[in-house]
């Protein structure tokens, strides 16, 4: 039994989306239908270059094809409107992260899916890079003792918001597209809810080249069951860095710590016109199998291949209560996106804001 799948946005991390669904689809474990996308350009670029059925309007996709499921790899502000109506039309959704920019938007999204009993699932990936899952695993075996602290660093380089997000960088921030990605990893890892959040913020660099949004945010998430972490995130590297991202977290115990440097992962060159160059192999990587295929692999094709492979357990007559905490859901998105909000709020009113983690789920 194969799955039908659409993409809603093939752009820059919508091409992965529809990467990973065409490699099930060579498998025979999927099929690859349709992508929907506002840029006619792009659209025909991907429908020649993947072999689907595109269309202009995400709603006239949803309405004329028979999908399982649908993933959404649109800008942020634009999850809400396109997920609620994902599920209305009985389809299974994942949705990259955030899950929406408000509380109130990821409530609605969680109530639609339990309404009409539809797999939700947020593209959290640094959740499935293998050296994240080691450190999950010292710290829930006690191999650290108490969590204490921790840091966090993701910054990217500053063509980030200048030249691939142009258009719609200023609705968003280096903590909504890049924080939120290690807001929900910890919480993950220490299995714990925030309840209270410092931060500071700093907007010059990209407003001054007309983007108005902040160039960099730093907050304390302090955790209900003591432990303290600092999350430093910023786009506004320069353009010479050896790396499109540098990330990686740090958390210390009563018994111990633990490093993952996720940015440098060993590889690197100098080549001419290009300088340094450090490459995260581990996120994605392909290579070519014996038919001329690219197979992908890495932690960000593994979560996008997780959600196909939970609609097809589904599909084959699995239950969502036998899935319940085997991926990241609607409740971890919400959860991410209220630290994201406080996040703002603090920076905004120079102010402690508090979270009741009861309200997180």
């Amino acid at each position: 039994m194969t799955v039908r799948l659409g993409v809603i946005g093939g752009g820059t991390f919508g091409i992965h989306h529809l990467a990973a669904f065409r490699q099930r689809a060579d498998e025979g474990r999927a099929e690859l239908v349709a992508l929907a996308d506002v840029d006619a350009g792009l659209l025909a670029e991907r429908e020649a270059r993947f072999g689907v059925r595109g269309y202009a309007d995400f709603r006239e996709m949803l309405d004329r094809e028979d999908l399982d499921a649908v993933s959404i790899a649109t800008p942020d502000h634009l999850h809400r409107e396109i997920a609620l109506a994902a599920l209305e039309a009985d389809r299974h959704v994942l949705v990259e992260k955030p899950l929406d920019v408000t509380e109130e938007g990821c409530r609605e999204i969680i109530e639609a899916a339990r309404r009409k009993n539809r797999l939700l699932q947020v593209d959290f990936h640094k959740r499935y890079d293998p050296e994240h899952r080691c450190l999950a695993e010292r710290v829930r075996d006690g191999a650290l003792g108490r969590a204490l602290y921790g840091y966090v660093h993701m910054e990217d380089r500053i063509e980030v918001p200048s030249r691939w997000f142009p258009g719609w960088a200023a609705r968003s921030s280096p903590a909504w597209f890049l924080g939120i990605h290690f807001f929900d990893l910890v919480r993950w890892i220490l299995r714990d809810e925030a309840v209270r959040v410092t931060a500071t913020g700093w907007k010059d660099k990209l407003t001054s080249i007309g983007i108005e949004t902040y160039d960099a945010l730093q907050s304390k998430v302090e955790f209900s069951r003591g432990a303290s972490v600092t999350f430093d995130t910023s786009w506004i590297l320069p353009d010479g860095f050896e790396a499109v991202v540098n990330q990686g977290l740090r958390l210390v115990g009563t018994e111990g710590c633990y490093a993952v440097d996720s940015q440098d992962r060993g590889a690197e060159s100098c080549l001419t016109g290009e300088g340094m160059r450090t490459y995260n192999n581990h996120f994605i990587m392909g290579k070519t199998d014996r038919f001329g295929r690219t197979i992908y692999s890495g932690y960000g094709i593994d979560s996008l291949l997780d959600f196909v492979d939970n609609v097809t357990f589904l599909r084959k007559g699995g239950s969502l209560d036998r899935l319940q905490g085997t991926y990241p859901d609607g409740e971890d998105g919400l959860a991410a996106t209220r630290i994201a909000l406080a996040v703002h709020r603090s920076a905004e009113e120079n102010t402690t804001v508090e979270l009741d983690p009861n309200e997180s789920r």
